[in-house]
């Protein structure tokens, strides 16, 4: 019987090619290929959603390459596999990487190498993509500009490492019990950290069960990341848990699509939190009493029977939208008295 997603991880893989040396005609011609020509493309705000693969590439890479003529992308995390809901999907991580030389969503250029993280969520039917689920860490470009106008992180900002066991772009054939296994893990696991703080302290998270000792929590920039199960608590989940205490709590209203592949599990839902910020300490937003939707895409390695890696995303500049501010135009506002304007490319070229 054919393994459909070691097929997929192989239909997508020209996509991944056509990108890593990017080229505007034989990007938008894979994607073309790839691309069911109704398929519903979500991406962070303020890129918003499209349908096809024509408004996918003029909306999101032809000016993202415009900025960056040199622009490639780094996968280190290719994993596949089939949800709950009986639907397959390939799970993408990695960076864009270029030149910075001309503005892009009015971020300023810096004129030196930039990165820019991506989780993207591929949906196939048929041998095409029919839903793509996708965030895009801008933020991280804005803080490599020096134009982020938000509060600071408390983790730590830096380009954010593929794994450590340099076995993200997972091979076949897939292997069903190992990846259900890794899948359950993960599912067990945050039944248990939804169980604090309405069923008692930090104990009933059971964490060392399911986390290593010396685990890596690599948050979007805004948050940053977190060494070991201390610094996951102290920079993101008590400040986290801090603002919105009813978390974990209208899981009925939401669509989450797990699937493991060997020793790495993938989640998407658009969205796949709802809670309401009713109390101060997260990134510095007062508690206005608002109940948001948050869209996450995460990733975690296993090792040894625990979470050695979890990689986060998460649309944050969506989520100040709904609370009403708009960070793009403070960071217009912030950087108003910057020189705009492309930088010459190549730099230092003739």
């Amino acid at each position: 019987m054919k393994d459909p997603h070691t097929h997929n991880k192989a239909l997508i893989a020209p996509l991944r090619a056509a990108m890593c040396d990017f080229e505007s005609e034989g990007v938008r011609h894979v994607l073309k290929a790839l691309l069911h020509p109704d398929a519903i493309v979500h991406m962070p705000y303020p890129l918003g959603d499209m349908n096809g693969p024509d408004a996918y590439f003029d909306t999101c890479f032809a000016p993202l390459h415009q900025s960056m003529p040199d622009l490639e992308r780094r996968d280190w995390i290719v994993m596949g596999g089939r949800t709950a809901h009986d639907s397959n999907w390939v799970g993408c991580a990695g960076h864009y990487f270029g030149t910075f030389v001309s503005p892009w969503l009015d971020i300023p250029p810096t004129g030196h190498l930039a990165h820019m993280r991506f989780h993207e969520f591929f949906r196939f039917e048929d041998e095409k993509i029919v839903e793509i689920q996708a965030l895009w860490d801008i933020p991280e470009l804005m803080m490599q500009a020096n134009a982020w106008p938000m509060a600071p992180s408390l983790g730590r900002e830096f380009c954010v490492p593929g794994p450590a066991g340099q076995d993200g772009l997972v091979p076949g054939p897939y292997n069903a019990e190992v990846s259900q296994s890794s899948c359950q893990h993960v599912i067990d696991m945050l039944e248990c950290l939804q169980k604090h703080p309405s069923q008692g302290g930090p104990e009933v998270m059971e964490m060392s069960r399911f986390w290593h000792a010396r685990m890596n929590w690599y948050g979007p920039a805004g948050i940053g990341t977190c060494r070991g199960i201390s610094g996951f608590r102290n920079w993101h989940q008590i400040p986290f848990l801090n603002g919105m205490p009813d978390r974990g709590q209208h899981q009925s209203e939401l669509t989450f699509h797990f699937f493991g592949d060997a020793n790495y599990v993938g989640v998407t839902g658009w969205p796949n939190m709802i809670q309401t910020i009713s109390d101060d300490g997260w990134m510095g937003i007062a508690p206005s009493g608002k109940r948001i939707a948050l869209k996450s895409l995460d990733f975690w390695r296993i090792e040894n029977g625990k979470i050695r890696e979890n990689w986060v995303l998460v649309d944050l500049l969506d989520t100040y939208k709904q609370l009403g501010v708009d960070v793009l135009g403070r960071m217009r506002e912030f950087n108003k008295c910057r020189v705009s304007g492309s930088i010459p490319f190549p730099v230092g070229g003739v």
